[in-house]
């Protein structure tokens, strides 16, 4: 799928998302280019390589992937989530965000790109450059473009 087909699928879901979280659709759409290459690795439609962790009861899918140990990119093979489409991906992504208290400070950004930054802080992923490919992504394909302005999003 190509970049822009991706984007176009997936912004209507990613808008709705920022409308009720407060999530930027810039941050969505690159996290999940990013974590499934731009669609193409999305086992399970899991687009943001979420992890079931100890309270996930839904389904979940086995994925050879890698993991940055001691600064060194190794193989491993994790269990991540499984959804029935990209539309309750994306639901649950925010979910996780938003019932995660490490994540509470990204929730003072408004933009993508403080998002993420203060996720990339916060632990989301254990790549030290994670936070720079998002904005690469964001910046690369003008994703702010479909960010809801603060005054649109409720309160």
């Amino acid at each position: 799928m190509t970049p822009e087909k991706f984007i176009e699928q997936l912004l209507p879901a990613a808008q709705a998302c920022q409308r009720a979280s407060g999530i930027p659709v810039s941050f969505t759409l690159a996290q999940a280019a990013l974590e499934s290459s731009w669609g193409a690795r999305a086992p399970g439609f899991n687009l943001f390589g979420v992890k079931p962790g100890p309270v996930w009861k839904g389904a979940t899918v086995l994925v050879d992937t890698h993991e940055f140990i001691n600064k060194v990119r190794t193989p491993v093979k994790c269990a991540f989530r499984a959804y029935e489409n990209w539309q309750h991906c994306i639901q649950d992504h925010a979910d996780f965000f938003q019932q995660n208290p490490r994540y509470r400070k990204c929730f003072l950004e408004k933009s993508g790109e403080g998002w993420a930054r203060a996720a990339a802080v916060a632990g989301y992923a254990t790549d030290p450059a994670y936070a720079d490919k998002l904005i690469a992504i964001m910046r690369g394909r003008n994703l702010a473009r479909f960010d809801i302005l603060p005054s649109q999003v409720p309160a």
